[in-house]
C-alpha cells in the first residue's frame, strides 16, 4: 500500500492558506496546533515553515524522506540550503510578494521616526506635559533616501518615496545588473523606470542620503555592513531603516551612534534576538528615545499574508505533482 506524502506545517499560516491546504486530499497536512509537528524528521514529505523555524543541516540529514522545504517569503538564511542541495532537497520561496507590504512598513517607519510619532506617544502616556515647540520633527519633504538592495522591495520602497515625498534616489547594489530599474531589461520588465542615482561605494551612498534603507539579504558579505564606520559617514541628521534582515546592522555600533548623535535615529523591524525583549535591548537600544522597533513584521498584513501563504500552498501541489516552478531555489 503506498502511504500519501505527509506535509508538515511548522509555523502559523493565514486560515486561507490552512483552508485551501485541508482541501487537498492527495497529502496528509500536519497542522501547526498537532504536537505530531515535533516528529516531523521521521517522515515528512515537505516542510512548510516561516521566519520562526530553523532547518539546519543536522534536520536535513536526518530526516529521510524529506524531498521539499517551502519557506513563505523571500529570505531563506533559516534553511541550510548547502545542506539541502547536498541532499537532494528543493527549496522554494515566494519572491515578489511581500515586497509592497515591506515597503509601507519602511515608508510607516521613516515618517513615525522623523515626526516623533512613537516617541510622543510615549511620552504622553507616561504623563508628561508635551511642549509643541520643544517636540519639533524632521520634514522628509524632498528629502533624499538611499537604497541598499536593488531588489523587488527596494524598487516597491524607491517608488512609493518618489509618489510621497518627491524626493530623489540614490541606489546601491554591486549584485544587480546595469538596468535594473530601467522600464524594459533585466529585471525591469513590466515596471516603470525609476529615475535614480546609482553609485558603487557604499559610503558614497552614505554620505549624502538623508535616510538610508536596507534591502539585502542576510550573508556572510552583508553581516555587519551598517557599523562604526559607515556611521561616521552618514549625515548627523540622517535616519537609517533595516526592515530587512537582522545581523546587516551592528546593534552595538548602532547604540552607540545614536546615544553620541551621530544620525537623528533609527528604525528597526529586524533584530539579531527576535522577538526584541527588554532582556536583550532593556538597557541598551530600547532606552534610545530616538529609536522605533518592531518585531519583524514587515510582510504581516492581512492581504499579504494571505496572498503568500495562498502561494506557498499552490507551489506545494505543483511540486508534489512532479511540475516546475520558477520559484525554486534549490
Amino acid at each position: 500500500m503506498i502511504h500519501p506524502p505527509k506535509v508538515y506545517v511548522l509555523d502559523p499560516y493565514h486560515p486561507d492558506a490552512i483552508s485551501k491546504l485541508l482541501s487537498i486530499q492527495s497529502f496528509t497536512s500536519i497542522l501547526p496546533d498537532n504536537p505530531a509537528k515535533h516528529n516531523w524528521k521521521e517522515d515528512a514529505t515537505a516542510v512548510v515553515i516561516r521566519a520562526d523555524s530553523r532547518i539546519s543541516q543536522s534536520d536535513i540529514a536526518t530526516a529521510k524522506a524529506l524531498k521539499y522545504i517551502l519557506k513563505q517569503g523571500v529570505g531563506v538564511d533559516n534553511i541550510d540550503l548547502d545542506a539541502a542541495k547536498q541532499h537532494g532537497v528543493q527549496v522554494f520561496n515566494t519572491p515578489a510578494l511581500n515586497s509592497e507590504a515591506v515597503a509601507e512598513l519602511t515608508l510607516a517607519m521613516a515618517l513615525s521616526l522623523s515626526r516623533r510619532v512613537t516617541e510622543l506617544d510615549r511620552r504622553i502616556r507616561a504623563g508628561e506635559k508635551v511642549v509643541r515647540s520643544q517636540a519639533l520633527g524632521k520634514s522628509l519633504f524632498k528629502k533624499s533616501i538611499g537604497i541598499v538592495g536593488m531588489g523587488n522591495i527596494g524598487r516597491a520602497v524607491a517608488r512609493k518615496w518618489v509618489g510621497a515625498m518627491e524626493g530623489s534616489i540614490i541606489t546601491y547594489d554591486p549584485h544587480a545588473p546595469k538596468d535594473a530599474w530601467k522600464s524594459s531589461g533585466n529585471g525591469g520588465s513590466g515596471y516603470e523606470a525609476i529615475p535614480h542615482t546609482r553609485v558603487h561605494r557604499l559610503e558614497d551612498l552614505l554620505a549624502v542620503s538623508d535616510v538610508v534603507s536596507i534591502h539585502v539579504p542576510l550573508t556572510n558579505s552583508t553581516r555587519g555592513m551598517i557599523a562604526s564606520a559607515q556611521f561616521k559617514v552618514m549625515k548627523r541628521d540622517s535616519i537609517l531603516l533595516n526592515c530587512a534582515r537582522g545581523g546587516i546592522v551592528d546593534e552595538k555600533t548602532l547604540l552607540k551612534a545614536l546615544k553620541d548623535g551621530e544620525i537623528w535615529g533609527a528604525a528597526l523591524d529586524v533584530m539579531e534576538v527576535e522577538p526584541p525583549t527588554l532582556e536583550a535591548y532593556g538597557e541598551g537600544l530600547l532606552s534610545c528615545h530616538n529609536l522605533i522597533m518592531t518585531p519583524h513584521v514587515g510582510a504581516s498584513t492581512i492581504e499579504n499574508q494571505s496572498a503568500s501563504g495562498l502561494a506557498v500552498v499552490d507551489t506545494l501541489v505543483k511540486v508534489l505533482q512532479g511540475e516546475e516552478v520558477s520559484n525554486r531555489l534549490v
